[in-house]
């Protein structure tokens, strides 16, 4: 029997794509959870395991479902296949039923974690980068510092209200609270 899992890391994000194929390649039930590919307790998945019985196959959409290093995914196919369970991922066409789909997953995964390194190493760089020219990155100040300072001696006159204060200068209460202590 066919058990998919699918797997998205935020609450903004759908796991619908991966259920459409899922079911498509033949999945009787499917799991999911909503959590990090760096987290190693996921109830999904967990449940996923209990559910299934010697012979089944888990199925996921694509090999980064399960995990983000290799050593992580080559640890969970074989505790899968102790449990005398099969392991598919349906994008890289993985099959671990034959020893031709257990050495293409591991070729696979060797690349998908070259990837990732990859990517963090560019990011990492072009972090430095700007660092070197003084940028420091984050979300832009919405709040000039002359708002912030009329927001606070608004404030201290204790003439208005903080509602009154932010409305006046559209601000949220939130900002007016986070510059407040920062002062």
């Amino acid at each position: 029997m066919y058990i998919g899992y699918a797997r998205v890391s935020s609450a903004d994000q759908s796991c619908n794509l991966q259920n459409d194929a899922l079911s498509k390649s033949g999945c009787e039930k499917i799991f999911s959870d909503i959590a990090s590919g760096a987290k190693i307790e996921r109830k999904g998945l967990n449940d996923t395991i209990n559910y299934m019985r010697p012979g089944d196959t888990l199925v996921v959409w694509r090999l980064d479902r399960l995990g983000r290093t290799l050593s992580s995914l080559i640890s969970f196919v074989n505790e899968l296949n102790n449990k005398q369970l099969c392991f598919k991922s349906i994008v890289e066409n993985i099959d671990t039923t034959s020893p031709t789909g257990k050495f293409f997953f591991h070729v696979t995964g060797a690349f998908a974690e070259l990837e990732r390194n990859i990517i963090k190493e560019r990011t990492r760089a072009g972090l430095e980068a700007a660092r070197s020219r003084g940028r420091l990155g984050g979300r832009p100040k919405v709040i000039s510092s002359d708002k912030i300072r009329a927001a606070i001696d608004l404030y201290e006159k204790k003439n208005s209200s903080i509602s009154e204060i932010c409305r006046l200068l559209k601000i949220s209460e939130r900002s007016f609270y986070r510059y407040k202590s920062l002062t």
